[in-house]
């Protein structure tokens, strides 16, 4: 049964980044298409990551209310609307709008998983299920710009949104056979704005759960950076073709998907914060590199994405538990608390791929810089959490 809600949640959490990296390879034909310049072009992709950001404050607290199951399913179905209408696009303004729909309904299957298996499990054996779902979310990544490209040389890149729009028919279909619901009547929480509004404000205002989830987007803000660059960073930077994503993105994929492969097998040898610690001298180390490398050398085919890899293997180890870590400060308010996690993580996201990539994509040089800045704001922010706070010891302790 772990099995199959752990393949279930995955596929929920993939609908986000398909919508994200498939298009990806696309970017020169559709700047082509409608005549429109690659800055612009950059913006569906920072439109849809704002939506997505955006919503995700609010996936959480709607399931607390509504239950876990009606809340996704009303999503899906207005992604496979939004994706259809994209597929389908006479002109750039509605391809925009089309993905700005979709950012507003890519998020709830990874919000509302993360609050599913807070409902079921908790300790070690929640840890063990989000970094399996981990693993096996990590395929859509590296799968996505590889099929995204092979289907834009094929059947053009409104072929891309069919395919979208199809995965999202697929998870509605197992949502309905496959997924029960894990919330209570009794035990949800009445949709009052008042007290809603409260309660965000008591798990914004919390100075630790804050830090937390900061540490855990400038971490995932590495990958952010490279996303938003690939097109950028494959056709002119390693001068590759369109259908050479994997380059990029099997790297930076694989090491999430053996470092979270990993994980499951360490969670009951080592605390959650000797984990996060291991994790950070993983990313600092593959940072470093990065830079020396393409200081040194003009970036090329494999070494330029090599410490990708150990980077993203680092970060697999760091996000379960710093997620946990975090959450477990309002075990009553899993979905709202997770929201504001996925809200704050996301919103990080959003502005490295978005504002940031597009004024470090010319360069491997700047990127590799980039990366190592927001490593070192996220270990910052992670030792400040760790100020005043003995409880998260004992809490890493208990998770063991």
């Amino acid at each position: 049964m772990n099995i199959l809600l752990t393949l279930l949640l995955a596929g929920l959490s993939m609908v986000g980044p398909l919508a994200i990296d498939t298009y990806l390879p696309a970017f020169p034909a559709i700047a082509k298409d409608f005549d429109a310049s690659a800055l612009l072009v950059q913006q569906t992709l920072s439109a849809f990551l704002f939506c997505f950001a955006f919503m995700m404050l609010f996936y959480g607290t709607l399931s607390d209310s509504f239950g876990r199951r009606p809340v996704i399913l009303v999503s899906l179905l207005v992604y496979v609307a939004a994706s259809v209408g994209a597929a389908l696009a006479p002109s750039f303004g509605v391809l925009l709008a089309c993905r700005i729909l979709q950012g507003l309904a890519a998020g709830a299957g990874s919000v509302v998983g993360r609050a599913i298996v807070q409902d079921r499990f908790s300790g070690v054996e929640a840890q063990k299920i989000l970094s399996n779902i981990m693993m096996v979310f990590g395929l859509a990544p590296a799968i996505a710009p590889v099929l995204g490209g092979w289907l834009q040389v094929s059947f053009g890149w409104r072929s891309i949104f069919w395919f979208l729009a199809a995965f999202a028919v697929l998870m509605i279909v197992s949502v309905q056979r496959a997924l029960p619901e894990s919330l209570a009547v009794k035990d949800r929480q009445a949709l009052h704005l008042g007290v809603i509004a409260a309660n965000y404000w008591k798990v914004l205002s919390h100075r630790h759960f804050a830090l937390l989830s900061i540490a855990v987007g400038m971490t995932f803000g590495g990958l952010a950076l490279y996303i938003g660059s690939a097109a950028y960073f494959v056709i002119n930077i390693l001068h590759l073709p369109e259908t050479a994503f994997a380059w990029l993105f099997i790297p930076l994929i694989s090491g999430m998907v053996v470092g979270s492969a990993l994980l499951g097998k360490l969670s009951d040898r080592f605390s959650q914060m000797a984990l996060i610690k291991i994790s950070y001298v993983l990313m600092i180390g593959a940072a470093a590199v990065n830079i020396a490398y393409n200081y040194y050398f003009v970036a090329e085919i494999p070494w330029a994405v090599l410490p990708l890899f150990v980077y993203t293997f680092g970060l697999a180890l760091a996000m379960p538990p710093m997620t946990l870590i975090a959450l477990n400060y309002f075990p009553n308010n899993n979905g709202l608390a997770a929201s504001m996690q996925s809200f704050i993580q996301m919103l990080i996201f959003a502005l490295v791929s978005g504002l940031v990539a597009p004024l470090l994509f010319d360069s491997a040089l700047k990127l590799a810089y980039g990366v190592m800045a927001g490593m070192i704001l996220s270990l910052l922010t992670w030792l400040l959490a760790q100020l005043g706070e003995p409880a998260i010891d004992g809490q890493a302790e208990a998770g063991r």
